[in-house]
């Protein structure tokens, strides 16, 4: 009976207060968190209309981050890659133009491989070649139908160019206006984070409401 009095005792003696169970249990899940977000998965929102129609302004995606290796946070330094990019992923990436600013200033990126290492880029007339060839996709869209003159490089007429090795070419969807390699240059793979996959939410913020029709629907 004294055994058990004292065993009794000794539990309530040693009971962490609720707070300390609260604050353990939060620190845990924040740990979880920050992995998760890290080095498997992360959420986006599309903030322009570059990659219309393929993407809409509001919509919120996942983008897989250990597809093309996982990051070591602050580095450049990449390991465990399941496979690299491919021409026609959609992919999340560091403007190479902030690279050169603190990593909380540096703005995200969403575009569409079009170029990978070694491949010769050209655009004559809003068509895209690669290697000589035309390369279209059936989400490519053309808002402007005015074509810029032949004398003018840049949106509608560009290159030819090659990309060089560790680094991607990338264009927006929407192509007449997107701000995308063509204008700024190449993408070094170190920056991409990684494989945009599914759409989790749309919100259409001229109507104030939800687009349900998008919701859960893969990514190409």
């Amino acid at each position: 009976m004294f055994k058990s009095k004292s065993r009794g005792q000794s539990i309530d003696a040693v009971k962490r207060p609720w707070y300390r169970e609260y604050g353990e249990a939060l620190i845990v899940a924040l740990i979880l968190a920050l992995i998760i977000r890290t080095f498997i998965v992360q959420a986006f929102k599309i903030p322009s209309g570059s990659m219309e129609d393929t993407l809409l302004v509001g919509d919120h995606l996942l983008v897989n981050k250990f597809i093309y290796g996982t990051n070591i946070p602050f580095t450049d330094i990449s390991f465990l890659a399941l496979r690299d990019p491919a021409r026609g992923d959609i992919v999340v990436f560091e403007f190479p133009g902030d690279r050169d600013k603190p990593f909380f200033q540096r703005k995200d990126f969403i575009k569409r491989i079009v170029g990978l290492p070694g491949d010769v880029i050209e655009v004559r007339d809003k068509i895209l070649y690669v290697n000589g060839e035309p390369y279209r996709i059936p989400e490519e869209i053309h808002k402007d139908p005015m074509t810029m003159p032949r004398n003018s490089q840049g949106r509608d007429h560009f290159g030819p160019v090659t990309v060089p090795d560790g680094h991607y070419f990338t264009m927006g969807d929407n192509r007449d206006y997107s701000y995308d390699s063509r204008f700024w240059g190449f993408v070094p793979e170190e920056t991409i984070k990684g494989l945009a996959f599914i759409k989790y939410w749309s919100w259409d913020g001229d109507n104030n409401r939800p687009r349900f029709n998008r919701i859960g629907r893969p990514i190409r």
